[in-house]
């Protein structure tokens, strides 16, 4: 399986991705620059957390309009794994291809931190790997998390079973205290109508091995890993 990291003047986490694609899981991977117009060869496809073009205007709003971003909602269009991490949400919600949008979080203030998030489902792309309403420990890291949407949006996801993780605390209730940033209905992170691009808030590639303190992120990314190999037998 081979990965794409789109890579964004500003993005931090780029190289956290592709560590975890190339030594952990063992599969091939490739940078991708902003300014490039093709993510042809790739079979998945991860916006990396970090502050694309500086979070002038709003965060992931100048990043909508790189040159590779016609590619990667044609490759999500199409069926593609798409994945974005943060400040990859964030560029997600811009750029259409995810309802809602992301607003300064609740305190005003950047929240470095690991929290605990429940497992929603676990007949999806990304979380097949999973256990039913396991509560996994991931760092988050942001400053506009406080993820927000219309009631009719809000409903449709819920309906639609579209929400993948919830802020909750250590025993898995979802409350006001267990969400470090204000989002609606203490979600971390949703997908889209077709069930093959996630956006989540917390980062995933922080937590995939022991020497970081813990795998709970691994389970992810080897969720799309068994997708995809599923998807060729």
């Amino acid at each position: 399986m081979k990965f794409g990291v789109i890579v964004f003047p500003g993005s931090n986490c780029d190289a956290d991705c592709y560590h975890v694609v190339r030594d952990v899981l063992g599969q091939e991977v490739d940078y991708i620059w902003h300014k490039e117009s093709s993510v042809s060869g790739c079979d998945a496809l991860i916006l990396p957390g970090g502050f694309s073009y500086g979070d002038y205007l709003r965060t992931g709003a100048i990043a909508r309009f790189s040159p590779i971003m016609p590619a990667v909602i044609d490759f999500a269009n199409q069926g593609g794994l798409v994945i974005g991490i943060c400040n990859g949400f964030q560029i997600l919600l811009e750029a259409g291809l995810l309802p809602g949008a992301m607003l300064r979080n609740r305190s005003l203030k950047f929240i470095c931190n690991s929290i605990n998030l429940k497992v929603q489902r676990t007949d999806t792309a990304f979380t097949n790997q999973l256990l039913p309403d396991e509560i996994i420990k991931v760092p988050i890291a942001h400053g506009e998390g406080n993820y927000f949407c219309d009631q009719p949006t809000l409903a449709a996801l819920k309906r639609e079973r579209r929400i993948l993780f919830s802020y909750c605390d250590a025993n898995g209730v979802e409350s006001e205290e267990a969400n470090p940033n204000g989002s609606v209905a203490n979600i971390a992170g949703i997908i889209n109508e077709g069930g093959n691009v996630l956006g989540m808030m917390p980062h995933p590639e922080r937590c995939s091995e022991e020497i970081l303190s813990g795998t709970d992120g691994l389970g992810i990314f080897t969720s799309m890993l068994e997708s995809f190999q599923e998807g060729k037998r």
